[in-house]
């Protein structure tokens, strides 16, 4: 049995220029050392992200996603930042093949907005409603958004996944960034949370891409 210490590289994903904010990752490199969905579960909600990733397959991108509370067959900030962290170009998931690029200062993955799971998407008047927003009881998932520029495409949103698993609001989502894109049909640029920002881009054959920032925070070594 192998008790030595397991390495948990943390990133923060979507940050803002200059490299601040982002959502925090998790991503366990040697899958295998975490073999099974019970224990996999059990790290995820230990280690309180808002997702961990487990890489099963380096060379062809086969990855595993969780909350603290659940499993995800599709999530836009663990993609981006494992692909990112691999350097890898397709990352296989049970949705299909997600492409991945890195252009130098954004990662970029290529999805589909039937791939996220099912987000309320609400509209509000101005960025500071947004802003004004607590943080709702837990029953919905639900992405807040406003215009900031409309012309420019530049977006304020503020995302409450509503799962009540200690993630009481989400600093960066690339599945409901995908979502919203999808519904407006236009390229977006959007501050979320305490300031990460998130650019998507739709393409001609319904695709869409989401692209940010990524930096290494730290790298752990769990004991087990």
């Amino acid at each position: 049995m192998n008790n030595a210490p397991i390495d948990i590289d943390v990133l923060r994903v979507f940050c803002a220029p200059g490299g601040a904010h982002g959502n925090t990752l998790g991503v366990v490199r040697d899958g295998s050392r975490v073999p099974d969905r019970a224990a996999r579960q059990a790290l995820a909600k230990h280690l309180g992200y808002s997702e961990t990733v487990f890489v099963d397959d380096p060379e062809r991108g086969v990855v595993d996603i969780f909350t603290p509370g659940l499993r995800l067959p599709f999530a836009g900030h663990p993609l981006v930042g494992a692909a990112w962290l691999l350097d890898l170009e397709i990352l296989e998931l049970p949705v299909g093949d997600v492409f991945a690029r890195n252009d130098g200062e954004f990662s970029w993955i290529t999805a589909r907005a039937s791939w996220a799971p099912p987000r309320t998407v609400r509209q509000y008047r101005s960025a500071a409603a947004v802003d004004a927003l607590d943080v709702p009881e837990p029953g919905e998932w639900v992405y807040a958004w406003s215009w900031q520029d409309e012309a420019a495409g530049r977006v304020r949103a503020r995302a409450f996944p509503g799962r009540g698993d200690g993630i009481d609001e989400d600093e960066a989502t690339g599945a409901a960034a995908l979502l919203l894109t999808h519904r407006l049909g236009r390229a977006l640029n959007i501050t979320q949370g305490r300031g990460s920002q998130i650019l998507t881009a739709p393409g001609a054959d319904g695709t869409i891409e989401i692209g940010g920032r990524v930096h290494l925070e730290q790298v752990l070594a769990l004991s087990r």
